[in-house]
């Protein structure tokens, strides 16, 4: 696993990139699902992105959204919610949101929004 963890960021970047701009998704949406993951602003995103931050520099700075514990499902045949390692955990949350962006899911779901109340 320390070889996962000794990988830049900046090396992953460019395949999320591309993962979602070959399903029609835009650079945009992907910067906006690791913004509300990792707490970063469009600035930290671009300085990890385009330097030498270790995947486990990129999530010792980040802050997890509090919501990221609804991000349930499989990534690489395994279940999110069970993986024990905290670093492995996150860099997982981030590839299973990536692949929900890939897949068409709604921006609105997959951050997690709550559903609009009804009016009444």
């Amino acid at each position: 696993m320390s070889r996962v963890f000794d990988m830049t960021f900046s090396s992953v970047y460019p395949l999320y990139v591309t993962k979602v701009e070959r399903k029609g998704r835009t650079r945009d949406e992907l910067d906006a699902v690791i913004r509300w993951l990792t707490g970063f602003d469009e600035a930290a995103v671009t300085r990890h992105a385009e330097g030498t931050t270790t995947l486990r520099e990129f999530f010792d700075e980040a802050t997890l959204n509090p919501r990221a514990d609804q991000v349930t499902g499989v990534v690489c045949g395994i279940r999110v919610e069970q993986i024990d390692d905290p670093l492995m955990y996150r860099i997982r949350l981030l590839d299973k949101l990536v692949d929900e962006l890939a897949k068409g899911r709604p921006l609105s779901k997959v951050l997690r929004e709550p559903a609009p109340t009804p009016a009444g």
